[in-house]
């Protein structure tokens, strides 16, 4: 295997000839190695298409997306054939999100963050995320309610005696796991007031920020504007509705712009990527891998 993957570098396979390249010098992006699962981490160019001719579909993709009324069966169909020049990109120049923007608006849409997902995972982005999750959510909460010393936990737990719905549920859950974790989410998830954004935002590379009206105190408030998804101190994705959807899009992006897992949070994200989505599951750290022993206790 070796021996092929060798001849491989020699014959100019895109993927491995990145995978040798060391981490930028940079420091304004930090790239996310590829995992076993991103079966289309750089995949090799159509055969029948040239650069240019990848670059013309580019540009007819922008232009559709400058219509009023956009034709999103066009824009699925020039993504898909996009893909590779775009990895090419993303993995190969890591460029800054505001460039990506300009140059592929149409990935700062749901739609088209899911797909990507699915192109470079093989996987539906939400059905994934949430079929697993809503497993999981009655065994977290045993085990958040069987840790109420971390006075941290206590809040997100009662705040399921007001609403004890299943999207409050999923929402507990993952915003109360980087304290179970004894991580800090603090540069994470921020709530602010509408007029707060673009205060709010300066320092996060990677977060979740919920815009509220509310003065109250509550871990996830019961009146929500909306909410936003920020790379890199930019919104680049707004008017989610709920925490476990901003979550979910958020797992994506992070594939999509091949971004690293914010260091502060990386067993919440190795939690929620390798137990909950079961992604690249067959390795874990201890500390994570003593989780999932906990999870599937038959004692719990």
């Amino acid at each position: 295997m070796g021996n092929f993957r060798q001849q491989l570098r020699v014959a100019g396979s895109a993927e491995l000839s990145v995978h040798k390249r060391g981490r930028s010098a940079s420091g304004t992006r930090r790239p996310k190695k590829a995992m076993k699962s991103e079966v289309n981490f750089l995949p090799e160019p159509p055969r029948n298409k040239s650069l240019e001719m990848l670059e013309q579909d580019r540009c007819n993709l922008e232009s559709e997306m400058t219509k009023r009324n956009v034709d999103w069966k066009k824009v699925d169909a020039l993504m898909d054939s996009t893909f590779s020049l775009r990895r090419k990109e993303i993995v190969g120049e890591e460029p800054l999100i505001k460039d990506l923007k300009a140059r592929w608006s149409a990935l700062f849409t749901e739609r088209q963050i899911e797909a990507e997902f699915r192109r470079i995972v093989s996987m539906n982005l939400k059905q994934t995320f949430f079929d697993h999750l809503d497993e999981f959510v009655p065994r977290f909460l045993r085990l958040y309610r069987q840790r109420l010393s971390v006075k941290e936990l206590e809040p997100f737990v009662e705040s399921l005696g007001d609403d004890n719905s299943n999207q409050q549920k999923r929402a507990v859950v993952l915003l109360g796991l980087s304290y179970f974790l004894k991580e800090d989410p603090s540069r994470f998830l921020k709530i602010c007031k509408p007029t707060e954004e673009s205060e709010a935002v300066k320092g996060m590379d990677v977060g979740i920020l919920v815009v509220t009206e509310e003065d109250s105190q509550r871990p996830v408030p019961k009146d929500i504007i909306e909410i936003a998804l920020i790379l890199e101190e930019h919104i680049v994705i707004r008017d989610l509705k709920d925490v476990p959807n901003a979550f979910a899009l958020l797992i994506g992006l992070l594939y999509v712009f091949n971004f690293h897992y914010p260091k502060d949070l990386k067993y919440t994200f190795e939690v929620v990527q390798k137990v909950i989505m079961n992604i690249g599951g067959d390795t874990c750290s201890a500390r994570v891998n003593g989780l999932r022993n906990k999870l599937m206790s038959k004692s719990l």
